[in-house]
């Protein structure tokens, strides 16, 4: 090809929009039409233009990224960075795109092969961009303290008013249980607390001592002391964490019977409790820590005992991997076991399972007020955490309702009860009980 010919095909490669370069790598991914309208930075879009849900291309650097890192991370991090974005309803769009991408059209090879072509036009071929500065990069070995004391800090110690935007006045970062079409989310969590309570049989005996292994803001230690007169240990390692709980317990007149630690539970030692709970915590033990894990609550309880064990499960259990969104940018190091396996550990600890609850529905409508609650007050968390952060939290929660939804993970209730030498567990006749 003469310079003339080049410098003329270079021209009209100009001329076309950047919808027009995209369409190849469009049908290549999602078929012959984009399900949802897509928008590009030069005013040019692809797909319906009917209805208000999109997806913005906002540079050429969206490619450039995955070009780099193909797949969940390089997608990740274009809308961390800004590069991509989505305006609408973030559920549809993302469920819409979720059905689209099938098994037989996404990424293969022939997306590959387009997307080389769309970049090579784009000028989109150059080094890759910086990850945005919001990802994590453990060191150290996996599940040691000062590991996991650095990935809970990175998600937890990110400020307690961000957090309050969108979990409410609850503070409360774990399923809720909505025992109504009506029920309002602060409702839920109290309504999840109380069953949680029931089921750990606190009140059934003045002075009962709860341990509460990851008590967040404190909201199931409040719960259980001024429903339930218990005498409550709440353990976190997250500083601010621990400095927002004591501040709720203070201003609640309950210091005296609540005491929130800054401390691992593998420190936990030479103490008795009846009862112990663990909400949303077990998802950062790790699979190789679990034995270790059950074995230091069953140190910690007499007979009779009871651990009422609330964690995120998944079938065959799953590492979030070191090239997943959630690993990099939410959760370093999470790991979800299947409930099974739960179950067998707690036996090998010593524990005699009594029940096991799926709150799987429950946890997508918790993620989808919590969503709500975040774009509600959207200029404000920007405002607290930054335009990257706010974008992971509102990413990082859709995905997740939607995962709940479909069955793709789950969340379990295990209780765990001490038996004595006679088999006796002081437990109630039905569930009837708890309710």
């Amino acid at each position: 090809m003469s310079t003339d010919e080049r410098e003329r095909t270079s021209e009209q490669t100009t001329r076309k929009t950047a919808a027009e370069l995209f369409d190849p790598l469009l049908r290549a991914v999602l078929g012959d039409s984009p399900p949802v309208r897509f928008e590009f930075w030069d005013g040019s879009s692809a797909g319906p233009r009917d209805g208000s849900d999109s997806v913005k291309v906002k540079s050429p650097n969206a490619l450039r990224r995955l070009m780099w890192s193909p797949g969940e991370l390089g997608l990740g991090r274009a809308y961390v960075a800004g590069d991509l974005d989505v305006e609408g309803d973030v559920f549809s769009v993302l469920r819409t795109l979720q059905g689209a991408a099938s098994d037989d059209a996404h990424l293969g090879i022939g997306a590959a092969v387009s997307a080389l072509g769309v970049a090579r036009r784009l000028g989109a071929l150059g080094l890759p961009p910086s990850p945005p500065p919001e990802e994590a990069r453990p060191h150290g070995r996996r599940h040691s303290k000062r590991r996991d004391a650095d990935a809970i800090s990175h998600h937890y110690d990110v400020g307690n008013e961000f957090y309050r935007l969108f979990l409410g006045p609850s503070l409360t970062y774990s399923c809720a249980r909505f025992t109504g079409d009506d029920t309002s989310l602060e409702a839920a969590q109290s309504a999840k607390h109380e069953l949680i309570s029931r089921k750990l049989g606190l009140g059934e005996r003045p002075g009962m001592r709860l341990l509460d292994i990851g008590c967040g803001w404190g909201s199931m230690a409040l719960h259980a002391a001024t429903r339930h007169g218990a005498e409550v240990v709440g353990v976190t390692i997250s500083a601010e964490q621990a400095a927002a709980a004591r501040e709720r317990v203070a201003e609640a007149g309950l210091s005296d019977r609540v005491e929130i630690r800054l401390q691992d539970y593998r420190d936990l030692a030479g103490e008795t409790f009846d009862a112990v709970s663990s909400i949303g915590m077990f998802e950062h033990v790790g699979k190789a820590r679990t034995a270790e894990y059950f074995s230091v609550v069953r140190s910690l309880l007499g007979p009779h005992g009871r651990l009422l064990n609330h964690a995120i499960s998944s079938v065959g259990g799953s590492v979030m991997g070191r090239k997943s969104f959630i690993a990099r940018y939410v959760f370093p190091d999470g790991e979800l076991l299947d409930v099974g396996e739960v179950v067998l550990a707690m036996e090998r600890a010593g524990f005699e399972v009594r029940d096991v609850e799926s709150l799987r529905e429950h946890y997508a409508r918790t993620l989808r007020c919590w969503v709500a609650n975040l774009e509600a007050n959207w200029d404000r968390a920007v405002a607290l955490v930054g335009p990257a952060r706010a974008r992971i939290w509102r990413l990082y929660m859709a995905a997740s309702a939607l995962g709940f939804e479909d069955g793709g993970i789950a969340v379990h209730q295990v209780l765990g009860v001490v038996p004595d030498s006679s088999g006796g567990a002081d437990m109630p006749a039905t569930r009837g009980d708890w309710e």
